[in-house]
């Protein structure tokens, strides 16, 4: 049973999102500074990046299985393989999965978290040195 053609959400959630993540990874990798400078701030920046990322990551995981239960459900990779004739509706349906990843800013939250964490073992690193 096929459902209704997948759409790509509005460009503010996937910013919202994005910056959901992005608040999270700061929170995660400023904690070693925390613990250095005010330890009083660890837990409230722990749990702020912990339910960020509980939101983040619930939200990246429906954005997956959408994509995943959409390849099953229109059987894209079956097509494929066999060089079926691509219905109007299929072509669509690909055009949603690859706008849909050209649109995700996976890959800058990927980068971005990168730096966070080089910079958070570089302050970590001169902050147990200045200790």
């Amino acid at each position: 049973m096929q459902t209704k053609e997948p759409h790509i959400v509005p460009k503010y959630v996937i910013y919202g999102f994005f910056l959901i993540g992005l608040i999270s990874a700061v929170a995660f990798r400023s904690l070693i500074v925390f613990q250095h400078l005010d330890p009083q701030w660890v837990r409230p920046v722990w749990y702020t990046g912990t339910i960020g990322y509980c939101f983040f990551f619930l939200y990246r995981y429906g954005i997956s299985k959408k994509r995943k239960r959409t390849v099953d459900e229109f059987r894209l990779i079956e097509k494929l393989k066999s060089d079926t004739p691509l219905s109007d509706k299929d072509r669509k349906v690909l055009l949603y999965l690859l706008s849909s990843i050209k649109a995700s800013l996976e890959d800058t939250n990927y980068a971005i978290i990168f730096l966070l964490s080089i910079a958070a073992i570089i302050a970590d690193l001169i902050l147990s040195a200045i200790s």
